[in-house]
């Protein structure tokens, strides 16, 4: 479930809880502290994606503490 994941601090990805560093970026700086989940499948075309300067597929908090 998404609750148990881990959401990096610098790009927002969401990880798995067993990850000491972001799949995405590489940071050390992840957190269970964030809310709200999207799935990005086409950054390209996406408002979203846009808005949260993702350009890579997956799936991103949408608040991280």
């Amino acid at each position: 479930m998404a609750e148990d994941r881990l959401a990096c601090r610098e790009c927002h990805r969401i990880n798995d809880p067993d990850r000491q560093t972001c799949e995405q970026c590489g940071s050390s700086r992840l957190t269970e502290d964030w809310a709200g989940y999207v799935i990005i499948t086409h950054p390209e075309q996406s408002e979203v994606a846009e808005e949260m300067n993702v350009n890579d597929t997956g799936g991103y908090a949408l608040k991280v503490r």
